[in-house]
């Protein structure tokens, strides 16, 4: 797979996991934030709680499920950034978690599975 359509398919991934956060009555605060720790791909809010949400879309399970695709190193990762934008925005007293949003494609290129996890990664 090319990288542009490698792109298109974590973007298909990242707006419907924005759809079904909001549709879970969650409000999206922010999408692509970058940090020198990395990059969040979502992060929400809901009942005060701050969710940044790791999207692993698939195409197959030539290299296995979204879920196996989160190795020691992007859990940590995923916690320095989460962390960094705790810091950045004066959020450091605030609840939060960090929720995993797997989906997979079918041949087709359309959803056949969506999971969202939530403490997928805990410090």
């Amino acid at each position: 797979m090319t990288s542009a359509a490698r792109q298109a398919v974590g973007r298909l991934g990242e707006d419907y996991a924005a759809q079904q956060l909001a549709a879970r009555g969650c409000a999206v605060v922010a999408r692509n934030w970058r940090c020198a720790e990395g990059e969040i791909d979502i992060v929400a809010e809901r009942d005060g709680v701050l969710i940044f949400v790791e999207v692993r879309t698939r195409r197959g399970d030539r290299f296995g499920t979204p879920e196996e695709s989160i190795t020691p190193r992007k859990r940590a990762h995923l916690i320095a950034a989460a962390q960094a934008y705790l810091d950045e925005h004066d959020a450091a007293d605030r609840d939060w978690r960090i929720d995993l949003a797997a989906i997979e494609l079918d041949r087709r290129g359309s959803i056949s599975r969506f999971e969202l996890i939530e403490n997928a990664v805990e410090e």
